[in-house]
């Protein structure tokens, strides 16, 4: 892609602004200055660095509202979620890069040997539509921090919010540190093939493959966060309203364009009927529209491809047998409204592949071993959780995720790591244990005469 970089309302299809495409070509000087840059860097004190990240984050919050009516508009979600996402970073990117410095300072570990972290370079960070500021600035901050420097390629769906963020960030910091490239996979292609030193990518299992493929031949450090189709079983012995309304808001979040949204539920025969009842309850009460309506629930799907991809999964379980409890295949244009489907079976595509859109299914099981199964027998593992009473323990151990939540959503909070399992991720990030990922660890040993 070469030329200029449209970006649409995905509430209207009309178009909000535009960026210029970076051409293929040019990507490899990008990365250049970059290494001219982080070779500056890294030789700033880290509470130096942390200091100049901090009013970085602080210009950011000066504009916090226009940045999250931007946000709102190019990417859809209502103005509380965007505020809050924007809270997230200009709040959180300082704590990260404070927590960075710590994790990264030299250990000695006897007989004169030391633990130390040096930067890596170049790290480019690609990063997805659907929290387009969070989850760039998860990988951002410590890469930052670390003594890095960063190449972002934005996503082509939110080109603007990206550029305004980067825009802001480099009011404060030293020249070429961050800087941002705009176009497809092209781009995306030609940045994971040029020298830098490490990719942080959050997109999809197929574009994770060819990432590792193509960083193959020059063994580049990746942290790759691949997708999801999280399962939830509800025991016997759960309480229903706790597990319903987690279900509503964990599956619905964000329109379901959420890589931890709760798609599959497997929950008792012997409470079924009531549980699906009250789903179908709540699920009803989620308003759907755009972004400035008041008290919107849910949001428009990103684009028309990804609004068809949702439709045929509801189509294909309709054909294969599957009972609405609530919606259907008969969407409006550009959104999609709350849909509970229930009968789910193995072979269908609710259950196989992430529908990633404000639908749920779910199905009865009458032995829980068939539903950790069936929980387990997927190519993701990025979270799962159990709802129920003293054996939910023994049931989340048999869970193959990265992430468990047991009566609660999976993630925990302060420094815990957010990982997947399986063909969900590859490493991790969030956690000191993370944020080393983003530095080269060397041992120093030295003589005691």
């Amino acid at each position: 892609m070469v030329g200029r970089l449209v970006s649409y309302d995905p509430a209207t299809g009309e178009p909000l602004g535009e960026v210029q495409a970076t051409p293929p070509e040019e990507v490899a000087d990008v990365v250049r200055r970059g290494h001219a840059a982080a070779g500056e860097w890294r030789r700033v004190e880290a509470a130096e660095r942390v200091a100049v990240l901090e009013k970085a984050y602080e210009r950011v919050g000066s504009c916090k509202d226009e940045l999250a009516v931007l946000l709102s508009r190019e990417m859809g979600k209502d103005i509380r979620r965007s505020t809050g996402e924007v809270k997230w970073v200009f709040r959180g990117g300082p704590r990260m890069a404070q927590s960075a410095r710590e994790a990264l300072r030299p250990r000695d570990i006897g007989h004169g040997a030391r633990i130390e972290y040096q930067p890596l370079g170049v790290v480019a960070v690609i990063s997805p539509w659907n929290y387009p500021l969070a989850m760039a600035n998860n990988f951002i901050a410590p890469a930052l921090a670390a003594g890095n420097s960063v190449v972002l390629k934005a996503s082509e769906e939110t080109p603007l919010i990206a550029r305004a963020f980067v825009d802001m960030m480099n009011e404060v910091l030293p020249h070429n540190l961050l800087q941002i490239i705009h176009g497809d996979g092209e781009q995306g292609r030609a940045l994971v093939e040029s020298d830098v030193n490490m990719i942080a990518f959050t997109g999809s299992r197929e574009a994770g493959r060819d990432i590792m493929a193509r960083a193959a031949g020059r063994l580049k450090r990746l942290v790759m966060e691949l997708g999801g189709n999280d399962p939830m079983i509800v025991m016997h012995d759960a309480d229903i309203e706790q597990a319903a309304r987690f279900a509503v808001a964990n599956s619905f979040e964000n329109a379901g364009q959420m890589c931890v949204a709760t798609e599959r539920i497997y929950v008792d025969g012997k409470i079924a009927e009531r549980f699906e009842k009250r789903v179908v309850e709540l699920a009803a009460c989620c308003k759907v529209g755009p972004w400035d309506m008041p008290d919107v629930d849910i949001g428009p799907i990103i684009n028309a491809g990804q609004h068809g991809t949702i439709v045929e999964h509801i189509r294909d379980a309709e054909a294969k047998g599957a009972r609405m409890l609530l919606g259907g295949s008969r969407q409006p244009e550009r959104y999609i409204h709350p849909t509970v489907i229930c009968d789910m079976t193995p072979d269908m595509l609710v259950e196989q592949e992430e529908t990633f859109g404000p639908v749920v299914a779910i199905s009865r099981y009458a032995d829980v071993r068939e539903a950790v199964q069936r929980a387990n027998a997927s190519t993701y593992g990025l979270g799962a959780v159990v709802f129920g009473g003293p054996e939910a323990e023994a049931v989340a151990d048999e869970l193959e995720a990265g992430m468990i939540g047991i009566n609660q959503g999976v993630g925990g909070g302060g420094d815990a790591p957010w990982v997947g399992a399986k063909q969900s991720g590859f490493g991790f990030h969030g956690s000191p244990d993370g944020h080393r990922q983003f530095a080269q660890l060397r041992v120093v040993s030295r003589s005691a005469g």
